[in-house]
């Protein structure tokens, strides 16, 4: 743990039951005591491994005794998966979602777009496509603004989506872009992915700060 923390809107918060458990609390409305983490998976785990964590949080709970699980890693990495997806499934229901090459490049250059995102698994070309309309909608050809390569296959998203075949994706409401993004960017910056800061770069301070509950 290095004595750094992530900006606010990359916090996850974990809860203390009342067993004296920790657990993640993703969308962070569990009553009861919480504190707030933001550091990746990697970093997290050698602090849970070594024991440093627990003594983290006991002060930030002001507790003698807790319990940190050894899957706590695990158990946050796929709440923020599940989140994120979830999400996106219902913006598609809420039709602030469109998926296919032809749809997406239609809405993006005509500037339609909030928000551009790529299975893990879209074709390095088919991605660059995308890109670059979306680029020429903004107007901001040459900027290098790319979509987000997301971490599941197509296979995945479609699911997510209840759509076949869905490699890439345009968010077409600006709300609705930033309600996937609170759940995207804490996942992809919590498993480490470059695409976590967009334009904004992530200060990193370790340490379990109360909430105040």
């Amino acid at each position: 743990m290095t004595g750094e923390r992530a900006e606010q809107r990359l916090l996850i918060r974990l809860a203390l039951g009342p067993d004296g458990q920790v657990a993640p609390d993703i969308h962070g409305k569990v009553p009861g005591r919480g504190a707030w983490i933001g550091v990746p998976a990697e970093e997290l785990e050698a602090a849970r491994a070594k024991g440093k964590l627990a003594g983290l949080l006991k002060r930030a709970f002001k507790v003698s005794e807790l319990t940190v699980p050894d899957d706590l890693v695990d158990r946050i990495r796929f709440g923020l998966e599940k989140a994120t997806l979830d999400r996106l499934g219902l913006e598609a229901r809420s039709s602030n979602l469109l998926a296919g090459a032809e749809k997406v490049d239609a809405a993006a250059r005509s500037g339609a777009v909030a928000l551009l995102l790529h299975a893990s698994d879209a074709s390095d070309d088919g991605a660059s496509k995308r890109d670059q309309s979306w680029r020429v909608g903004l107007e901001e050809e040459g900027s290098g603004r790319k979509g987000t390569r997301l971490p599941v296959d197509r296979d995945r998203l479609s699911a997510a989506l209840g759509r076949s075949n869905s490699v890439h994706v345009a968010i077409t409401d600006a709300k609705a872009a930033e309600r996937v993004k609170h759940h995207l960017d804490r996942w992809l910056y919590f498993i480490g992915c470059s695409n976590a800061r967009g334009d904004a770069k992530a200060d990193r301070r370790t340490h379990a700060a109360p909430d105040g509950n």
